[in-house]
């Protein structure tokens, strides 16, 4: 009797315990985080099942072409991932994913399969740093470039999804995006009527 107590108390001391929390540094803003991950999509959540999410895809911004659907792993035990109900169905975003190449030790438990690590071949999606922007139409908003650390959702001018993908692609430099960020919405709409003035003016 006291061998199975020794044995129950050791193995209860090495578990991890089930609040356990993730510990990571912040690594930065989507501009500084997006060229280290695998895969960098724009999508709308279909379906959240457990601690995962499924993305239809509708643009890729850099890497191969991933299938229609994502499933995307997200916070359970101690990952650092976002809580899935950051992420309702029907919401939009901008996201930077990496790929699960190979299963975690103790990561898939076949009695609790919606709760779990992962799947090699799907996604998961980091909560260190700026690594998914809402979307809405056709401008993104969220931590995009030189945010506070651990700040979702700082207050900036909403930017237009194009400059992040022409970031992405490598054709446009973060110095823009920071003033995209900045500009005051207003003038900008301003400009805008100017320039269809002057375009009506023209014709």
């Amino acid at each position: 009797m006291r061998t199975f107590l020794l044995l129950w108390l050791t193995l209860y001391l090495a578990a991890p315990p089930a609040s356990a929390e993730c510990q990571c540094l912040w690594r930065g803003s989507f501009t500084d985080v997006q060229a280290d991950t695998d895969l960098v999509v724009s999508g709308s959540v279909i379906a959240s099942v457990g601690n995962s999410i499924d993305l239809a895809v509708s643009r890729v911004l850099r890497d191969p072409e991933p299938p229609e659907t994502l499933r995307i792993w997200l916070q359970t035990a101690d990952y650092c991932r976002p809580d899935v109900a950051l992420f309702p169905i029907g919401t939009t975003w901008v996201m930077a994913l990496e790929k699960i190449t190979e299963d975690a030790p103790g990561g898939f438990n076949p009695s609790t399969p919606n709760i779990s690590y992962g799947r090699p071949g799907d996604y998961i999606l980091s909560s260190c740093g700026g690594y998914w922007l809402a979307l809405s139409g056709d401008y993104v908003t969220g931590s995009l470039v030189n945010t506070p650390r651990w700040e979702r959702d700082p207050p900036m001018t909403p930017v237009l999804l194009e400059l992040v993908v022409d970031f992405v692609q490598g054709r446009l430099g973060r110095d823009a995006l920071l003033e995209a960020s900045k500009e005051d919405p207003a003038l900008r709409q301003l400009q805008r009527d100017t320039r269809s003035f002057l375009r009506n003016e023209n014709q």
